[in-house]
C-alpha cells in the first residue's frame, strides 16, 4: 500500500515537521553539508538531528518513487527492479541462516519493506530499530495492512545506544542504512553487544571505493551530491568499514561489493539514459514530472513551502548516485556477513572447517546459506 498518487505524495511531505516549519527545515538541513559549506563535524555531532530531518523530509519522495524497501540491488538482465530489491533482502536472510521462530533485528529499518519481506520469507520475529517517528508510524500501519503486526514491530531508538539486554537477537541486519552513523566502531560494537555469540550480522553498506581520489575536484563534488541528498555525516571506504567490523570485535566471514559483478548497473534506475514503464518514476522523465508535480502543489497551498527543494536536493543526489555508479568511486552494496564467535576457539574450527565455501562465497553471489 505504497503512496501512488499526488495528493498521497503532497499529504506525506515535511513528516512529522509541521507545514508551517518545513521551509526552516530544509534551510537547516542544507547547511549542515559541505554541498552548501558545511563542515563534516558538525554533521557528525548532529546526526540525530540531521538524519531525523531529512527522512522527515524525504521519506515520502522515496516511497512515492521506490515503493516500500528504501535500496538498491545486484540485478541479473531480464529481472524488473522491484524482483532484484525482493532477491537482495532474500540473499541477506540465507547468508544469515535465519530459521523459523528466530528474533531478528533489522538496524535503521525506514518504513519496514526489507523487514517485512525478510520476515514472510524466513518465517521469523523481525523488530526494526529506527530513530524517526514518522517512519515507524507509517511502517506500522503497512505493517497492519500487510498482516504481519504480529510477528513485526519497532522500536523508536538510536542505533548508537540500542535499548536492549545484551546478547538479545539471533541475527541482525542492515539495509543501506548504518552509513548515517557518525562513529561506524561505536555502531556496530552496539550491533555486537545485542547479538547472541556464535551469530551473524550481514550488512549492506554505502561506501567510497579505492577508485575514489580525494584529491580530485570531481569526485569530491559527486560524494558532497550524495551526502547531501542522502542524509549522510560522510561516506566511508570499503576499507574503513572493514575494520570498524574488526575493531568491533566481529570476526568478518566474508565481504564483497556486490555492484562490481551486477549484470545490469545498480543505478540504472537513475540513469538519464535510461526509461522504463515498469519504475516511471525513477526516471529521468518521472523525476521531471514529480517535480512539477511538487511545485504547482507548493504554488497552491497543497505541499508546505520548501517542498520543491527537497526535491531538488534529492535531484542533485540521484545525479550525483549516477555519475558516482559510472566512475566506479562509489557503491551503495558493500556486502559484510560477520561472526560474533562464542570464543577464540570457535572461531579458529569455523575458519577450519568451511576454508573452500569461505573462498566461494567470495567469488560470487549466490543463494548460500553460511551460518
Amino acid at each position: 500500500m505504497s503512496r501512488s498518487g499526488a495528493m498521497d505524495l503532497a499529504s506525506g511531505l515535511g513528516g512529522k515537521i509541521t507545514k508551517d516549519e518545513v521551509k526552516s527545515a530544509v534551510d537547516e538541513y542544507e547547511k549542515y553539508h559541505g554541498y552548501y559549506g558545511g563542515k563534516e563535524e558538525a554533521r557528525k555531532s548532529n546526526y540525530t538531528d540531521m538524519v531525523n530531518k531529512y527522512y522527515d523530509l524525504a521519506t515520502s519522495f522515496y516511497e512515492y518513487g521506490w515503493g516500500e524497501s528504501f535500496h538498491f540491488a545486484h540485478r541479473w538482465n531480464g529481472e524488473s527492479l522491484r524482483e532484484s530489491i525482493k532477491r537482495h533482502e532474500h540473499f541477506l536472510a540465507l547468508q544469515l541462516g535465519l530459521k523459523p521462530g528466530m528474533k531478528v533485528l533489522d538496524v535503521g529499518c525506514g518504513i519496514g519493506g526489507p523487514l517485512r519481506e525478510i520476515a514472510k520469507f524466513s518465517l521469523t520475529s523481525v523488530t526494526g530499530l529506527n530513530n524517526n517517528e514518522y517512519q515507524i508510524t507509517r511502517g506500522k500501519e503497512l505493517n497492519r495492512v500487510a498482516g504481519v503486526s504480529g510477528t513485526c514491530d519497532f522500536v523508536k531508538a538510536d542505533f548508537m545506544k540500542m535499548p536492549f539486554s545484551d546478547n538479545t537477537f539471533d541475527a541482525v541486519y542492515a539495509i543501506e542504512a548504518t552509513c548515517h552513523a557518525p562513529d561506524p566502531v561505536g555502531c556496530y560494537k552496539e550491533i555486537y553487544r545485542v547479538l547472541k555469540p556464535g551469530q551473524c550480522f550481514a550488512v549492506y553498506e554505502w561506501c567510497i571505493t579505492d577508485h575514489y581520489d580525494p584529491n580530485n575536484a570531481t569526485h569530491k563534488r559527486i560524494k558532497d551530491e550524495v551526502e547531501l541528498g542522502n542524509g549522510l555525516p560522510d561516506i566511508r571506504s570499503t576499507r574503513q568499514c572493514l575494520q570498524a567490523a574488526k575493531d568491533a570485535g566481529f570476526e568478518v566471514i566474508w565481504d564483497k561489493d556486490l555492484a562490481e559483478d551486477s549484470p545490469v548497473p545498480w543505478y540504472l534506475p537513475l540513469d538519464p539514459s535510461r526509461f522504463s514503464l515498469s519504475s516511471f518514476r525513477l526516471t529521468t522523465v518521472g523525476r521531471a514530472i514529480t517535480r512539477t508535480m511538487v511545485k504547482t502543489l507548493e504554488y497552491v497551498g497543497l505541499a508546505p513551502q520548501g517542498s520543491e527543494r527537497v526535491s531538488n536536493f534529492l535531484e542533485k543526489a540521484a545525479e550525483g548516485l549516477v555519475e558516482g555508479g559510472k566512475k566506479e568511486i562509489f557503491t551503495p552494496m558493500y556486502f559484510f556477513l560477520r561472526d560474533k564467535a562464542r570464543s577464540l576457539k570457535e572461531t579458529l574450527w569455523r575458519s577450519k572447517k568451511h576454508p573452500m565455501k569461505l573462498r566461494n562465497l567470495k567469488s560470487s553471489y549466490a543463494y548460500e546459506e553460511k551460518c
